[in-house]
């Protein structure tokens, strides 16, 4: 009797703990499945909001862009076609002398002369001629012997890749891309050496920039709207991008698109 008493009791535990066994792991799972949902949750709302944020860029820039052509036109276009017109009508004065007719004449010219001028530049800053008709990498040595002639600092260009293979988005992207990051260290790296390469890795094309200016601290540096207009950039090319730099370390980022 004692013996079948024991036998009870000894399954009762080892169902008792069993059971309990099983609660710790339908919990542990439960809690750790919870977990790893949250963790999915907020890295998928992180993504939305970085997404969030490249979009705004962009269409902050767009929008800045807008204004500042808009300036542009206002300011060195349509205020020089009013005076051109000024004067035209001057031109109709009964007795004009012959000097009074040649200044007239002159100030036309020197004016239509400075808005064929402003034209030309506002379509370069657009859509730069060389890149349209020849392409990126003609585009790509225009922009580097525009900035080598400002005497900053040296550039080293390479490329193995077929620009025209790739599409006139991309392509434009990648030319905004190296706009961008040309005018930061121009403006800010006090950099004397660039080296700028575009190749083949492991069937992936890279994009390489880097400069040997003074860098900055990432942990403590606010990203601009330049280099979140360059992610935006690399996002419409569906790219990665990886990104060193260190205060006095110079800086370097690699594109795989």
């Amino acid at each position: 009797m004692g013996s079948n008493t024991d036998l009870i009791s000894v399954f009762i535990y080892t169902f008792l703990a069993f059971v309990s066994l099983s609660l710790v792991l339908i919990l542990f799972f439960y809690y750790s499945r919870k977990k790893i949902i949250k963790h999915e949750v907020d890295k998928k709302n992180l993504e939305i909001q970085h997404q969030k944020e490249m979009i705004e860029a962009m269409i902050t820039t767009q929008e800045n862009e807008r204004e500042r052509i808009a300036r542009d036109l206002h300011d060195e276009i349509s205020s020089k076609l009013n005076v051109i017109s000024l004067n035209s009508h001057l031109l109709k004065t009964p007795e004009l002398s012959p000097n009074e007719i040649a200044e007239i004449t002159e100030n036309i010219a020197d004016l239509t002369s400075k808005v064929l001028e402003s034209s030309r530049r506002i379509a370069h800053d657009l859509f730069p001629p060389v890149f349209e008709k020849f392409g990126l990498e003609a585009g790509i040595e225009e922009l580097i012997e525009e900035t080598i002639s400002t005497g900053k600092f040296e550039i080293d260009f390479k490329n193995t890749i077929e620009f025209n293979q790739l599409s006139s988005e991309i392509q434009l992207s990648i030319f905004r891309i190296l706009q961008e990051l040309l005018n930061n260290t121009l403006k800010y790296a006090n950099a004397s050496e660039v080296q700028i390469s575009f190749h083949y890795l492991n069937g992936n094309r890279q994009f390489v920039y880097q400069d040997n200016g003074i860098g900055f601290d990432r942990s403590n540096h606010t990203k601009g709207m330049g280099l979140i207009n360059i992610e935006s950039r690399i996002g419409v090319m569906q790219g990665e991008f990886s990104m060193e730099t260190n205060k006095n370390q110079g800086f370097k980022i690699e594109i795989i698109f």
